[in-house]
């Protein structure tokens, strides 16, 4: 039983789910544990129980399979909180789930929660009224800047190894930095950014 989730890269964690050096329910156990321990506040919501039969379901044949995945809380995701970060919308849940993370999921992807935010996206720091302030692993009080702060809070702060995000104008590339991660926006039309929140101002 792994006592903290895996610290290499994603791939090098999709090798061991095959070989059998780690399976992905262990995985994602070490993983909750983490996320549940961390002072970071990189993560809002944990959706455990349906995490949990994903990984016990998860074909680790497919490119992310049995990988836990952090969703950027500005990502819709069916039957989950959909605030955007933002006090006005606290108690509204999505009816839907982005294209994107669909795709996630038929790869195999397991999604264990949501991570942190700017209220709608707006700002470069992962700060808002509703969730608090989201630090950097690097140094307590300092920024994990934003807007996917969460997700890169996450990742380098060893609680999953990927997450997702979105950039419109430095919204991954800006936390990676912070953070000293890799935050990459992939080219324009490449992956699909609808159906959009409708409450996006």
């Amino acid at each position: 039983m792994a006592d903290t989730p895996w610290l290499g890269d994603t791939c090098s964690l999709v090798d061991a789910f095959r070989s059998g050096e780690r399976s992905p329910v262990e995985e994602l156990e070490a993983t909750i544990g983490a996320i549940e321990r961390s002072d970071l506040n990189a993560f809002t919501f944990l959706d455990t129980e349906r995490a949990l039969d994903a990984a016990r379901t998860a074909d680790v044949s497919l490119p992310f399979g049995g990988v836990p995945i952090g969703v950027k809380e500005l990502s819709p995701v069916q039957g989950w909180p959909m605030t955007e970060c933002s006090l006005a919308f606290e108690n509204e849940t999505a009816t839907y789930t982005s294209l994107h993370i669909d795709r996630l999921t038929d790869a195999g992807a397991v999604l264990v929660g949501q991570c942190n935010a700017s209220e709608f996206g707006g700002l470069n720091v992962s700060v808002n009224l509703l969730h608090g302030v989201t630090h950097n692993p690097w140094e307590r009080g300092k920024s994990a800047g934003g807007s996917s702060g969460g997700s890169a809070s996450a990742v380098a702060g060893g609680l999953v190894t990927i997450a997702t995000g979105g950039d419109g104008g430095g919204s991954i590339r800006i936390p990676g930095g912070f953070s000293g991660l890799v935050g990459m926006k992939g080219t324009a039309g490449r992956i699909p950014r609808g159906p959009s929140p409708r409450s996006t101002p």
